[in-house]
């Protein structure tokens, strides 16, 4: 079976009779989640019933679960968090473990609901400039320690049977721009990114599912590393990723030109799989359609990367809760 290359989205709380139909034939590889799509926890197991059903499979469901601004699930379905920057800085020397239980729980609550995929950790390194929509959503300013924490975000995300998602590769910490609103260049030379901002993602070129990062890195073209040939092959071959590899929403204001324009230079760049946000039925439709099915390498890589996919490792919610509470001081929660 070759599945569509896309990831898409619902347009409510319970699918329509038109949207079943289109994801039947379209077959999109998964599906990914937004605040309007979740009420409470039938609802939601519910939706996530509908996506399978549609396509005939045990197809990934992904969301936006970093903790702190990005958190789609709210009380009381979910934990909320301090941003991530927050809590590694509140754990210091404990930070590895302390993210580590923050989001073997969150992958916890995930399962639970029926989603099976968390759109993290993030590997982008934070320096003085980053952009604020980023900037406390990172997890440090070395490649080191950000590569450190983000494999414990990982693993705690398949320990409880939830699939990562690596962003934003190559890199998005230098970006002083906010790339759901404009087209972010970086003038960084190719040795400090290559020794900082990539490094950080090679240490972790193996994990299953990776995203793009919307921004231009002057140092090797003047296109979007997601609509880039030079860029995914330095991420192929450079950094050494060969997870599947996802576009960031194609829709964002970084990305010029029309939707199915995007998609074909998404996918002809490398990537394996079009991202596409809140957006109308037709557009769906028409990036689907833009998109077409998988390659014979990106089958490959989304067979590999679903395997990854288990059953959750047992988890003692209270002590993970008490260890982790030990841990930032009381100081947990947002």
């Amino acid at each position: 079976m070759t599945y569509g290359a896309t990831i898409l989205d619902a347009e409510g709380l319970r699918l329509t009779a038109d949207e079943k139909a289109f994801f039947r034939d379209a077959d999109p590889f998964g599906f990914i989640l937004f605040a309007r799509n979740l009420d409470d926890v039938e609802q939601i197991q519910a939706l996530c019933g509908d996506f399978r059903e549609a396509v005939g499979r045990n197809c990934p469901i992904t969301i936006d679960q970093e903790g702190g601004r990005v958190q789609r699930l709210l009380a009381p379905l979910a934990r909320e968090w301090r941003p991530p920057l927050d809590h590694v800085q509140l754990a210091g020397e404990d930070a590895v473990r302390a993210m580590y239980l923050r989001y073997r729980l969150i992958a916890h609550e995930l399962r639970t609901l029926g989603i099976d995929s968390n759109c993290a950790p993030i590997a982008d390194v934070a320096c003085a400039e980053t952009h604020p929509f980023l900037k406390n959503r990172c997890y440090g300013t070395s490649a080191e320690v950000v590569a450190r924490i983000a494999r414990a975000v990982a693993t705690a995300h398949l320990d409880g049977g939830v699939l990562p998602v690596l962003k934003h590769i190559p890199g998005h910490g230098r970006a002083t721009a906010d790339s759901h609103l404009d087209l972010p260049h970086v003038a960084t030379d190719p040795v400090t990114l290559e020794q900082n901002d990539f490094a950080a993602f090679q240490a972790l070129n193996d994990l299953p599912l990776g995203m793009t990062a919307h921004l231009v890195y002057e140092a090797y073209d003047d296109r979007p590393a997601t609509t880039s040939p030079v860029m995914m092959r330095l991420i192929r071959e450079r950094i050494g990723f060969d997870g599947l590899i996802m576009t960031d929403d194609i829709s964002m204001k970084a990305m010029e030109g029309s939707l199915e324009d995007n998609a074909r230079a998404s996918i002809a760049a490398g990537c394996d799989v079009v991202l596409l946000c809140n957006a109308t039925l037709q557009e769906r439709i028409s990036v689907a359609d833009a998109a077409g099915t998988m390659t014979e390498a990106a089958q490959t890589r989304a067979d590999r990367a679903l395997a990854a996919r288990t059953q959750p490792a047992p988890l003692d919610i209270l002590g993970a809760e008490r260890e982790l509470a030990g841990l930032m001081g009381g100081q947990v929660y947002g």
